[in-house]
This record gives structure tokens, C-alpha cells and sequence, in this order.
């Protein structure tokens, strides 16, 4: 009975030979002797009981039965090389430089994960790169970017990190005095303190109008606006007015009563987040590691 090791110790010499055409160039590449890469063929035609070479003095060409075994021993090889890369860098421990880039409004909720991260594996240097400038990833040696929004650059790699929803708020004390809005509709007559996109323009307030249905801007009032999304909270605490802001912004304002939900019922989905790379960065150890602990506590709702 064929022995299953010889049968895959015969295999790389064979899809070296069959691809070089030359015994004496697989030998090189292998780094072995010419004589144990001809007798490793020989060893496996033996055991197939078929001959996969046909050998002249000037030239090695397959044999129908060869071209038909190479075809699946070459995805074979593949396979294995590829497992044993991936056993390889499981094992290189993060470190080295690593360049992120992240928009302000995401540093509260980032800045920690990142701390962690470096506390985690202490060979790693982060380099953190605050700003609402769109980078170009290749051009300023990014490794990875957090991105709010759906993606553009079909050139990159992305990762779904986290999925959000737009939520109203308003001080107990704003909502006394001007009574609470039981449809988005009524917030014309509100002041809704609005955020000033890095265009310049402000942005308007989305909702769902009825339970369910689809999201759509609509109109409301106002007279205070602010090119800082955190500011909003802070004026909303302060008693200027309603706010709108993305459910991963809420802080401890909300949880101790200073700020409540409105609308709740209307609310709309939120611009997902992604961690954007290069093709093939993803896969480099301290990258990798990053986007492991990202996609952990940050799983999409």
C-alpha cells in the first residue's frame, strides 16, 4: 500500500520541475541536489503507478496524466504555503510603527480602544492623526483610517466597525419651557441648534416620519449653529435647545438625567463606520491586531 507521505513528499519537487521544465532549475530552487529532485519524481510516478514527465536530453515535457495532476497539486501547494504564512504571522507579535488617522467627533470613542491596544502590545508606536481632512493612505504612509460615512474609494479595503443611529436630545429644563416635540414636524417651531459641515453648510436634521418608514431630512428651527459636534451637547446641557447627534456621542449627561431622548420613535439610522486600509495592509500583524480589537468591542449593532 502507497504510503500518504511519499505521496506529498514527491509533490513540490514535481510542480517545480513541471513549472521550470528543467530538473536542474527545481533542484536549484528547492536548494537540493538535482539527483534528489529526480528521484523524488521517480519515487511518485512509482507510487501514482503513471509517468507524469516525459524526459529527453534537452527538455522535460509533461505527459497528459501530468498536466492533469499539476493542476491540482499546484493549488495543493498553494494551499499549503498560504496556511503556513498565515500560522506564521500569527505568530509575529504586533509592533512597529503604527499611523492612524481618525476625525474628531470619533476620539472619544477611539482614543481609549487605542490605549488598550498599545497597552496590549507594548512594541507597537501609535502614531494618532486627528482631523476631518479626507487622507490619501498611500501618499502620507496611513496604515489604517476611521471613517464615518459610506464608502467612496473603491481602492480600499474596508471594515464595518460599527453601525449608528441618530438620536434628539434636549435639557429637562429646555423641554419645560417649550413643551416636548411629539412629531418631527413641530420642530420648526424649536430651536435646534445645528453642526456646520466642513463645507460649510449645515447639516439638516434627519427622522423617520412615521415609525418605521424610511428616513428623510426635514425642516426645523433655529438660531445657533457649531462647527464642533461635542459643542452641541454642550449647548443642549446648557438649555440653547434641541440637538442632534450620533448615538456613540451620547455621554454621561444622558445617563445622569441632564439630557433625555426625544422623538425616539422617529429616529433614523446614522453613517456607518469603517476602518479603511490599503489592499493587502490588513494583514500585516500591528494592522491586524488593530482591527481585531475594533471589531471586538465595537461589534456592529
Amino acid at each position: 500500500m502507497m504510503n500518504p507521505m511519499d505521496l506529498f513528499a514527491g509533490i513540490l519537487p514535481f510542480v517545480h520541475v513541471a513549472q521550470e521544465r528543467s530538473f536542474r532549475r527545481a533542484a536549484e530552487r528547492l536548494g537540493v541536489s538535482t539527483a534528489a529532485v529526480s528521484k523524488a519524481v521517480q519515487k511518485l510516478e512509482a507510487d501514482l503507478g503513471v509517468r507524469l514527465l516525459e524526459r529527453t536530453s534537452r527538455q522535460v515535457a509533461l505527459t497528459s496524466e501530468g498536466e492533469a495532476f499539476l493542476e491540482r497539486a499546484r493549488e495543493a501547494v498553494a494551499q499549503v504555503h498560504a496556511a503556513r504564512e498565515l500560522v506564521a504571522q500569527a505568530q509575529r507579535a504586533p509592533r512597529g510603527p503604527l499611523t492612524v488617522t481618525l476625525p474628531y467627533i470619533l476620539g472619544p470613542l477611539l482614543l481609549p480602544r487605542l490605549a488598550r491596544l498599545q497597552a496590549r502590545h507594548p512594541g507597537l508606536t501609535l502614531h494618532v492623526r486627528l482631523g476631518d481632512r479626507l487622507s490619501r493612505l498611500v501618499d502620507e504612509q496611513i496604515d489604517v483610517a476611521l471613517r464615518i460615512g459610506a464608502l467612496e474609494d473603491s481602492s480600499l479595503v474596508g471594515q464595518l466597525l460599527l453601525r449608528t443611529r441618530w438620536v434628539t436630545l434636549a435639557a429637562p429644563a429646555y423641554l419645560a419651557r417649550h413643551g416636548t416635540p411629539q412629531h418631527p414636524d413641530a420642530l420648526v417651531d424649536h430651536q435646534c441648534l445645528k453642526f456646520i459641515l466642513p463645507r460649510g453648510m449645515a447639516r439638516e436634521w434627519v427622522f423617520r416620519r412615521e415609525p418605521g418608514g424610511s428616513a428623510e431630512t426635514v425642516r426645523t428651527g433655529g438660531t445657533i449653529d457649531v462647527d464642533h459636534g461635542p459643542a452641541l451637547l454642550d449647548l443642549a446641557a446648557a438649555g440653547a435647545g434641541l440637538c442632534q447627534v450620533l448615538d456613540f456621542m451620547l455621554d454621561e449627561r444622558v445617563r445622569d438625567g441632564r439630557l433625555v431622548e426625544v422623538l425616539a420613535d422617529h429616529a433614523a439610522e446614522g453613517p456607518p463606520v469603517h476602518a479603511l486600509c490599503v489592499p493587502g495592509r490588513q494583514s500585516v500583524p500591528r494592522v491586524r491586531a488593530l482591527l481585531q480589537l475594533l471589531v471586538e468591542e465595537l461589534r456592529p449593532r
